[in-house]
């Protein structure tokens, strides 16, 4: 007997079959039969494994206009503001902030999320208020907590002794900003020193890398390097990367090798880097996006990354995977069927393989979350950004949302109708 029983759902790569759950496990996935607690008729509704946002910053969301609004729009007046908004947040705002995010999240389908947390704050309060954050919502959000010197390791004079601290109390991943240190050699130092610790301690490395139109921006070289010289493969990312958007092709023809063969990943946020990057330009503007298609083509995982919303770096945002996605197709420019399909598998697959999560996907044995969609086709998910008709997380159903159905009153056409091509 299963806990529940999706029916007739249409998996991510266009079979049809029921999914079968127990004990918070997928136990079966075919043509099913057999008594259920709950049986759930997809009737070939997209089901597919949940939105996963490798690149947010939990401490800071859903706070924008205070104290005061981002009036350049620009990263650095952005970090400004947060310098201003940490001396006077409280831990419980930030706490109750956090938890109302993920209540969005959850109804998004996105149930994996890497935060990044400031440690440039002697009193570590947005640590502490994470990591309570992450204990309330592990039975149904993953979350990975990065240390994150916002201020630059050694720009900051207590960042780096912070820094540890906040691995001591259990965050999970080694941040870094080496484009924010003062000099660039400074920046190449903190990059080898941070990948130090994480290889002492046996961690990921995730680092905001280059997030600038400067093309003489290079840390993601480095970062490359030390990845190889540290064995640390598959466990570092890049985020950002912004100043590859600016850089000559000459060396970018030498760069992308470099990153492939050190098994770094990458993490554009579209839309954070379409709304910040630029900003020194008149025209032509420089678009702020990193180049995806190229570094795919390498052999690179990329994935999407939300990063912001409602803070003071980004005034939209609702925790919808499918809106960055969205994004992210129109600047990289992936529109052809294969290249779209791909932007879904960045939102969901590609970003679980760059947090290193285990048992994801839509597979027996995986753990038994997955979303329901009002969509066909991926591709169709991302165009209608489409409803997630129920959230299942770890076994048990946390959202249900209606149909994006409208009733039309007009002579001799349908009264209902469906913006699902055909439907």
């Amino acid at each position: 007997m299963f806990d529940i029983l999706v029916k007739g759902g249409t998996l991510p790569d266009g079979r049809v079959a029921d999914i079968g759950i127990a004990a918070g496990r997928i136990k079966a996935i075919g043509q099913l039969g057999g008594e259920a607690g709950e049986v759930i008729e997809a009737a070939g509704d997209l089901v597919s494994p949940p939105f996963v946002d490798p690149h947010f910053h939990l401490d800071a969301t859903l706070s924008y206009g205070t104290p005061r609004i981002n009036a350049s729009g620009t990263l650095l007046e952005g970090i400004g503001l947060w310098g201003e908004l940490k001396r006077i947040v409280t831990e419980e705002e930030m706490v109750e902030r956090a938890l109302a995010y993920c209540d969005w999240a959850a109804s998004m389908g996105l149930l994996a999320i890497r935060s990044h947390v400031d440690t440039c704050d002697d009193s570590l309060k947005g640590v502490r208020a994470m990591l309570e954050v992450r204990e309330r919502v592990k039975d149904y959000i993953d979350l990975q907590l990065v240390a994150f010197p916002q201020d630059g390791l050694y720009r900051d004079p207590t960042a780096r002794e912070n820094t540890i601290r906040a691995l001591d109390m259990g965050v999970d991943v080694v941040g870094g900003i080496p484009h924010f240190e003062r000099t660039m050699a400074d920046g190449a130092a903190s990059v080898r020193e941070l990948c130090e610790i994480a290889a002492a301690r046996g961690l990921r490395v995730d680092m905001h890398c280059d997030e600038t139109d400067d093309p003489m921006s290079r840390h993601i070289e480095t970062l490359a390097f030390e990845t190889q010289r540290l064995g640390l493969s598959g466990r570092v990312n890049g985020s950002h990367l912004t100043s590859m958007h600016s850089m000559d092709n000459y060396y970018v023809s030498k760069l992308l090798p470099l990153i492939a063969e050190a098994g770094v990943s990458a993490v554009p946020n579209p839309l954070i880097n379409i709304m910040i990057q630029g900003r020194h330009d008149t025209f032509p503007k420089r678009r702020g996006l990193t180049r995806v298609k190229e570094m795919q083509a390498h052999g690179i995982t990329v994935g999407w990354g939300q990063d912001c919303v409602l803070d003071p770096w980004y005034p939209l945002g609702t925790a919808d995977m499918l809106d960055v996605a969205f994004m992210g197709l129109h600047v990289a420019q992936m529109s052809s069927p294969e290249e779209m399909a791909r932007c879904f598998h960045m939102v969901t697959s590609e970003n679980a393989k760059i947090m290193g999560l285990e048992g994801y996907g839509l597979h027996e044995g995986a753990q038994a979350s997955l979303v329901i969609l009002d969509a066909a086709t991926p591709t169709e998910a991302l165009r209608l950004r489409a409803a997630r008709l129920c959230v299942i997380a770890k076994g048990r159903v946390i959202s249900r949302a209606p149909r994006m159905d409208a009733a039309l009153s007009l002579p001799g056409r349908p009264a209902r109708i469906r913006c699902r091509h055909g439907a």
